[in-house]
């Protein structure tokens, strides 16, 4: 009976459509934490809370963020299809795994820019290698930082040259902490794909994505990683454009909000040629977090900072799980 109520308004072809466009958001460590339930007319975004990083995301910020991401990619989904999305963030309080519940709303033609962004979906990947060195222009920019504020979050560009240097401070700590936390390295390794041609999970990080010591292109410090002093993480950091994500409050709302912002952003960045990848790691040290608050004078907390730029060559995109995995109940 729920098959046939679903098959009225998504097809087959539909449903394929949306569980693949949902599978190539971005995720913290690539775990794509979610599930896509039916409901009549109603498609359920639903937070998979047995994916547990409680050494990297022990409150599940990054999952609500990547579930964010998701939704983005389902309403260009939507659009793509012919309709209007109807969004409802957190809809059941009895199922606050539920995070939003989308129904298609008015027959609508996509338009250039959802047709844009729907292509930039299946190119994004993150890239955590360095980039080409040719600058990103101030109108690109500024592109950019409305991207974000169409999705209720604010992204403030870092550029300030003090700014700069306080930021290489804190994600030296933040480097140096991760680097010496057993439990958080021990994590890491877990998630991170070594033998990729044998590897049939679609979940984790890809090795060869993680080029060794390359702080801070890729973000996640190991062992091996070689930590540049300050003056060289300040130099580095100069060369690239740098956004911190900013919401007004600190819920599973403004985290949802935020995931969406960024992925929002993402996309345009793609489409307009640029390439990028997320830091969120140094932000779950408490005393990084304060501290990039009081030092930059943010009006917000933030939820996560990204890097943008030209690319020097091309990154393979990282495995995906098959498309009946995220079909939930109701398909």
């Amino acid at each position: 009976m729920m098959r046939r109520k679903q098959r009225e308004v998504w097809s087959t072809a539909e449903t394929e459509v949306l569980a693949r466009t949902l599978l190539r958001a971005p995720s913290v460590h690539n775990t794509q934490p979610w599930l896509l339930e039916f409901e009549r007319d109603r498609l359920l975004l639903v937070e998979r809370r047995d994916l547990l990083l409680p050494e990297h995301d022990p409150l599940g910020r990054d999952r609500v963020i990547s579930c964010g991401a998701a939704l983005a990619n389902l309403e260009i989904a939507i659009r793509v299809l012919g309709y209007g999305p109807r969004t409802e963030t957190f809809p059941d309080p009895e199922r606050p795994e539920v995070v939003a519940s989308l129904a298609p709303g008015e027959r609508a033609l996509p338009s250039a820019d959802d047709l844009h962004r729907y292509s930039a979906i299946e190119r994004r990947r993150s890239y955590r290698r360095r980039f080409s060195g040719l600058p990103v222009s101030p109108q690109r920019i500024g592109e950019l930082v409305v991207a974000a504020s169409s999705a209720g979050v604010e992204a403030k560009p870092i550029r300030d040259e003090l700014e700069l240097t306080r930021v290489a401070e804190l994600l030296e700590f933040a480097a140096e902490a991760h680097q010496h936390d057993h439990g958080y390295q021990r994590e890491l390794a877990l998630w991170t794909i070594r033998d990729e041609v044998s590897h049939r999970h679609g979940v984790g990080l890809a090795a060869t994505a993680l080029p060794p010591g390359s702080l801070p292109w890729a973000g996640l410090v190991r062992p091996s990683t070689a930590l540049p002093d300050n003056a060289v993480l300040m130099r580095r950091l100069a060369e690239e454009t740098l956004l911190v994500f900013l919401t007004l409050d600190d819920t599973r709302y403004d985290h949802l909000a935020a995931g969406h912002a960024v992925q929002a952003t993402w996309l345009a960045a793609v489409d307009g040629g640029l390439v990028g990848s997320v830091l969120t790691q140094p932000l779950h040290l408490p005393e990084v977090r304060s501290a990039l608050c009081e030092d930059l004078e943010l009006a917000g907390f933030p939820q996560a900072l990204m890097r943008f730029g030209h690319p020097s060559g091309s990154v393979s995109s990282s495995p995906r799980r098959a498309v009946d995995e995220v079909l939930g109940r109701g398909f």
